[in-house]
């Protein structure tokens, strides 16, 4: 018989953060891309890996200076895309942060560390690219990787191979919630004894032209600031005119407060709650009225035994488009009641666009590290809020904030809602 490795236990663990990383468009690494949140500073800039030129959309939130020959070989990186080495670097951050000494681990202890990734579109770069070679001819250049790195699977297993991990080794891959939903049922297998540690997390890759023009072609993107790259992202404001594509990758060590207090280590935060529901309404609209969204952030609560009043800051989903914003604001005064205008809230896309599939885990990073120094970062652009945006949506400075307790909401095409719920480690 095969021994588990973990503990497997009747009793509920409570489920605590005890590592971070991030590859992002404004910033790489955990620090620098938290530094320069909280300062307000933006990573959208002009597209440089194709000619945009002539095109409705020239800008993206692009990571710029990171080497992915430090994750993966010159041959490795020929069958894959970049979203594998953004992995690859912000697992590997997270688990040094936890002091997860992966490479002493023995074969029964590497059973126990599953990984669950969140994912929009994951190599779509790479996919476009051998769309490309193919139909102009080039068929004998595609990649012989072609179908598992186009397979958003081989995301989770590029994870576990590079560090060794045994466990389970899944993919979520529901739009813009994929990260939240990732990271909620990592949140339910360590609950519920299913395993001691999970490195989990969202990455994104979509800056392509195909993925670029496909999202024009909804008329949901920001095309009036070319010439302005870091003020084109404005969520909640009243000149906001659509989001802007991001990319990147964030990631977290997460295990049960049994192992964290045994092992010794800091801990960020804790997963206190988990909510997800469907309008079944639409393949990219939201319903209007707003209800299930706010639902989403209801069931956070109701699992983290939380009350609105509770929750000291909300990160919104925000991501600069009219119905958007517009639900979202209607959901949180749905599902906060008057605690909705006292509680201040922000959105990091303000700041690096949107990174589609792993929003949400940028959102959980942005929001533990707020908690973690006392201070709520700002959204940024925000001059003069809609007026169907009425919240306290922290514009354009942070503030000092004592957050005990947060919510991180996110919403998908297809009718998707997803929140998590989150509190310091002694907050309950």
């Amino acid at each position: 018989m095969v021994a588990l490795g973990f503990s497997n236990t009747m009793a509920l663990q409570r489920v605590f953060i005890t590592g971070i990383g991030a590859i992002s468009p404004n910033g790489l690494g955990r620090e620098e891309f938290w530094s320069n949140t909280r300062q307000g500073k933006s990573g959208v800039r002009k597209i440089s890996r194709f000619d945009c030129s002539g095109q409705p959309v020239q800008i993206a939130g692009e990571v710029v200076g990171f080497d992915p020959l430090a994750y993966l070989s010159a041959k490795d990186l020929e069958g894959t895309g970049l979203a594998t080495p953004y992995a690859i670097a912000a697992a590997g951050e997270a688990l040094e942060d936890a002091r997860l000494d992966w490479k002493s681990m023995d074969l029964d202890a590497l059973r126990g560390v599953s990984v669950y990734v969140g994912s929009g579109g994951g190599n779509q770069e790479f996919t476009e690219r051998q769309y490309s070679l193919y139909y102009s001819g080039q068929q004998k250049k595609c990649s012989v990787y072609v179908i598992p790195s186009s397979t958003l699977g081989t995301l989770a297993s590029e994870i576990s191979m590079q560090y060794g991990f045994r466990g389970l080794s899944h993919m979520f891959s529901n739009g813009c919630t994929s990260s939240t939903d990732a990271i909620g049922y990592a949140f339910r297998a360590i609950k519920h004894g299913e395993a001691e540690f999970v490195v989990c997390g969202g990455v994104d890759a979509p800056i392509a032209p195909l993925t670029l023009r496909g999202f024009q072609l909804l008329r949901i993107m920001s095309t009036g600031s070319n010439d302005a790259p870091g003020r084109a992202s404005k969520p909640f404001s009243a000149n906001r005119d659509g989001f802007v594509l991001a990319e990147g990758a964030w990631f977290f060590v997460m295990e049960s407060e049994e192992s964290a207090i045994r092992r010794g280590v800091p801990v960020y935060g804790e997963i206190m709650g988990y909510g997800a529901t469907c309008e079944a309404f639409h393949r990219v609209r939201l319903e209007e009225v707003g209800i299930e969204p706010a639902r989403a952030m209801q069931l956070a609560m109701r699992e983290g035994g939380l009350v609105p009043a509770d929750i000291d800051y909300l990160h919104y989903h925000g991501t600069a488009t009219h119905l958007n914003d517009r639900v979202e604001t209607t959901a949180v005064k749905l599902a906060f009641g008057e605690h909705a205008n006292r509680m201040p809230g922000s959105s990091v896309k303000s700041m690096i666009g949107h990174p589609q599939g792993a929003c949400g885990a940028a959102s959980l990073a942005t929001t533990l590290l707020a908690m973690r120094d006392g201070f709520a970062p700002p959204t940024i652009n925000l001059d003069e809020a809609a007026a169907d945006c009425g919240l306290d949506y922290l514009p354009n400075v942070g503030r000092p904030l004592a957050i005990k307790k947060a919510m991180v909401n996110t919403i998908a095409f297809g009718s998707k809602n997803a929140a998590i719920a989150i509190g310091t480690a002694d907050s309950v």
